[in-house]
């Protein structure tokens, strides 16, 4: 079965920092771009970052830029993306997704092919 699956998500106090990462099964990332989406309670869904299937590219919403960084592994078919100087409004489901093709593009999320089930982070004190 062809699947994305999150981990990493939890409790962290503002100011603190969190790793996710997102890992396929059934099937290899190198040909992927993979993007990080999330939903707060009450909203809508927001694309936060991307990179490219090379790792050449990488983009971010303006709301975390200089605070989260986002990277692959290949070799390992992982995806992370480190999260610093969390606020109390990241705190949101994070999904991680997956399109096939170098591109990557944090706000097209009907273009994506695989889409994970989430991780949970919350920001709070």
């Amino acid at each position: 079965q062809l699947q994305l699956v999150e981990s990493g998500g939890g409790l962290v106090q503002p100011g603190g920092s969190l790793r996710l990462s997102c890992t396929a099964y059934g099937f290899s990332l190198n040909s992927y771009a993979v993007a990080w989406f999330r939903q707060a309670p009450g909203k809508g869904r927001e694309g936060v970052s991307c990179v490219s299937a090379s790792g050449g590219t990488t983009r971010y919403v303006d709301a975390v830029k200089g605070r989260f960084t986002i990277s692959r592994d290949n070799a390992k078919n992982l995806i992370y993306l480190q999260m610093n100087s969390l606020r109390p409004e990241d705190t949101a489901v994070y999904y991680c997704a997956a399109d096939y093709g170098e591109y990557c593009d944090p706000s097209d999320y009907y273009g994506m092919d695989y889409f994970g089930t989430g991780t949970l982070v919350t920001v709070s004190s």
